[in-house]
């Protein structure tokens, strides 16, 4: 790269780097602490996988974090958690939130993250997109998941929010999450 490419190579990325502080960005995501599947083997996360990519899109970002819960905690054992998941997506349940309150017309994007469960997103995050509009609004999906990218979770995406814009997301190898920054920046500064 010589010193013109260079220079417009920066520009451009002080532009998309402007572009997310001059908007609201909300980080919404839904994370599950307790025991999770990594690299073939149960492992205990204080933090879940996509809490942590989370956490480095506010921080590159500037925007606004926001934990999607659920009133009931899901089980801390991993086949337990599993199983509640696999049973909510056969009754396409929508669990009860807590601190669901947010107004999501304050904000510009919503970075909307989630772990991939059942081949979708979580049942929770299904209850969090249907209590708010988000008609218009962009959306730039990110997931952690085992092997499974995004499954089907970017068309139930749409199906639930049909008028918003849903932009390309990430999808992050739950194992590799510690080491993503350069990943996540990629992919929000199109370096």
């Amino acid at each position: 790269m010589d010193a013109k490419d260079h220079t417009n190579y920066h520009c451009r990325k002080v532009d998309i780097m402007n572009e997310y502080t001059a908007k609201k960005c909300l980080v919404a995501y839904f994370s599950h602490r307790g025991m999770n599947y990594m690299s073939g083997k149960i492992v205990d996360l204080q933090r879940g996988n996509t809490e942590r990519a989370a956490e480095i899109i506010v921080q590159l970002t500037g925007g606004t974090a926001f934990r999607i819960e659920t009133e009931a905690e899901y089980p801390y054992e991993y086949r337990e958690t599993v199983a509640a998941a696999k049973e909510e997506k056969k009754t396409q349940a929508r669990p009860a939130l807590r601190h669901n309150d947010l107004d999501v017309a304050d904000y510009d994007l919503l970075f909307l993250g989630y772990p991939n469960w059942c081949g979708t997103i979580p049942m929770a995050v299904a209850a969090f997109l249907e209590s708010h509009d988000f008609s218009g609004m962009t959306i730039k999906p990110f997931c952690t998941h085992e092997g499974s990218g995004f499954g089907t979770s970017l068309q139930d995406i749409l199906a639930l929010c049909p008028s918003c814009r849903l932009e390309e997301g990430l999808a992050l190898f739950g194992t590799t999450v510690g080491d993503a920054e350069s990943d996540i920046r990629h992919w929000l500064y199109r370096e």
